[in-house]
């Protein structure tokens, strides 16, 4: 996998500590990397990247996955799954929701039907017809790009729509509470 550019160590020395730094190159790992190499991109000492890795381990932000003799950190994919859709709750009616989901919907039919497929899959197959001008596998490879961005954000708004009156109920629950210690 390709991992996102990485800030220059001359601006982040300016502006950041080793710590934000560490968390700054985990926040942005795409596959589980060791702490040696975290460190060298963070440009921060192995036993302070160590340390810092394992406070994310213990927030649960990071996963320790053992490779053989090596430990390596990922994300915890799941727990930011739960926020993404957490934060689409708390952030967008369930109305928004739906028209969200409609305008997405609308836009993956328009391509479906312009390029005469039915899923992105379909479409970037077609990239192989030697019959394309550069303009136009430009513009496919574009459409493929926002189209596996649709999925993305429609399986997400699915799942917001599906929790959506549990979350509700869960921070009335939490309001009640609130407001009853406060008493």
């Amino acid at each position: 996998m390709v991992e996102p550019p990485q800030v220059g160590v001359q601006s982040w020395t300016e502006s950041m500590s080793a710590r934000d730094r560490i968390r700054a190159v985990a926040e942005t790992l795409r596959e589980p990397r060791s702490v040696n190499w975290i460190s060298e991109q963070a440009d921060a000492a192995w036993s302070t990247t160590n340390e810092e890795l394992q406070a994310l381990v213990d927030q649960s932000e990071l996963r320790r996955v053992e490779a053989g003799e090596t430990t390596r950190y990922q994300p915890d994919y799941t727990r930011l799954l739960f926020e993404e859709i957490r934060t689409l709750i708390e952030e967008n009616t369930r109305e928004e929701l739906r028209s969200e989901l409609a305008a997405i919907t609308e836009e993956i039919e328009e391509w479906q039907v312009t390029y005469d497929v039915e899923t992105w899959e379909e479409l970037e197959q077609s990239l192989a017809d030697g019959d394309l001008a550069s303009a136009e596998l430009r513009e496919r490879r574009d459409v493929i790009t926002r189209w596996e961005e649709n999925e993305g954000d429609r399986r997400l708004i699915k799942h917001a729509l599906e929790l959506y009156s549990d979350v509700e109920a869960a921070n009335e629950q939490l309001r009640d509470y609130s407001s009853s210690r406060r008493r």
